[in-house]
């Protein structure tokens, strides 16, 4: 039976050592690996690689950070560019409301001034002729007064012999008079009537004058719409540059988002990876440890089963 016992004892002693062996021999090849990786230019050139990959990796999200700052600042720009077209165009529209008023100012003036140039021709009308009235009374009083001095002058032939006591003082006297009082009426109408010219001229000029402010309240309204909508396509050129540049900025960001998430997980698996390199290698240390001690347990009582078996003999 004890034979029995240690024939099991060798068989797995046997058994035991070949897979200690095995598993040494199996650890020097890794071991090897481990250090010819270390060492071999190859792993120094992955590692390289994978280096410089992520530098330029970092590099990249550097230059994708830097024009996202650009970008923001081009678009805070262009925001403000935005607010002053805006501002400009506020301004635009209340000089064109005020142009507006002005050139309904004007046409209000205009038509006053029409109908006070309608009312002073009529008026003009008038009094040429009440003068016309007054120029043909002063001839038929004229008329009247040389027929009456005619018919004194034949009527005081007769009485030549005495002129002095018949002498017509009193008609001509009232002839001067009449004729002072013709010409004091037509110097007044004359004046009023060159007065009338004077304001139909003012008129006129103030007529022109209306004519060419509201002329140049249109050229100014034109000027004003055109750059209005000049500033307009502008405004609507920026926003769609701001939209594209959103948009660009916003796939550039997803894709360098892609690519981080990518490395990151690139580099969790190898984490994984090289977490469970380290495990197996633990886990043939222990049972290598293991192994040693059982190799240790089975000389231990090979040397006294031995040393048991001696005994007898000795």
């Amino acid at each position: 039976e004890e034979s029995l016992q240690m024939w099991d004892l060798n068989k797995r002693l046997e058994a035991y050592l070949a897979r200690v062996k095995f598993l040494e021999e199996e650890n020097e090849v890794l071991r090897a690996e481990i250090q010819s990786a270390k060492g071999s230019p190859a792993g120094d050139s992955w590692r390289v690689k994978y280096e410089e990959e992520l530098r330029a990796l970092r590099d990249a999200l550097d230059h994708a950070f830097r024009e996202k700052c650009t970008a923001e600042l081009a678009r805070d720009n262009l925001y403000e560019e935005v607010q002053q077209v805006k501002s400009r165009c506020q301004k635009e529209q209340a000089a064109r409301e005020e142009a507006k008023k002005q050139l309904s100012l004007s046409r209000k003036e205009l038509e006053e001034e029409r109908r006070a140039q309608i009312w002073l021709k009529e008026r003009a009308v008038q009094l040429e002729k009440e003068v016309e009235a007054l120029l043909e009374v002063h001839e038929e009083e004229k008329a009247g007064l040389d027929q009456e001095i005619a018919s004194y002058s034949q009527s005081l032939e007769s009485f030549r012999c005495a002129p002095v006591a018949f002498q017509p003082v009193e008609v001509e006297d009232y002839s001067k008079r009449l004729s002072e009082i013709w010409k004091g009426a037509v110097e007044t109408y004359k004046t009023e009537v060159s007065q009338l010219e004077g304001s139909l001229c003012q008129a006129k000029e103030n007529l022109w004058k209306a004519v060419e402010d509201n002329h140049q309240s249109q050229l100014q309204l034109q000027h004003l719409e055109k750059d209005l909508a000049g500033l307009k396509a502008r405004k609507e050129m920026l926003e769609e540059s701001l939209a594209q540049q959103w948009q660009e900025q916003r796939g550039e960001a997803e894709k360098f988002q892609l690519a981080m998430e990518a490395l990151e997980q690139e580099q969790q698996s190898l984490r994984v990876q090289i977490a469970r390199v380290l495990e197996d290698r633990q886990q043939l240390m222990h049972l290598k440890m293991s192994l040693s001690l059982e190799v240790a347990t089975y000389r231990t009582l090979l040397e006294a089963e031995s040393t048991r078996l001696q005994m007898p003999a000795g």
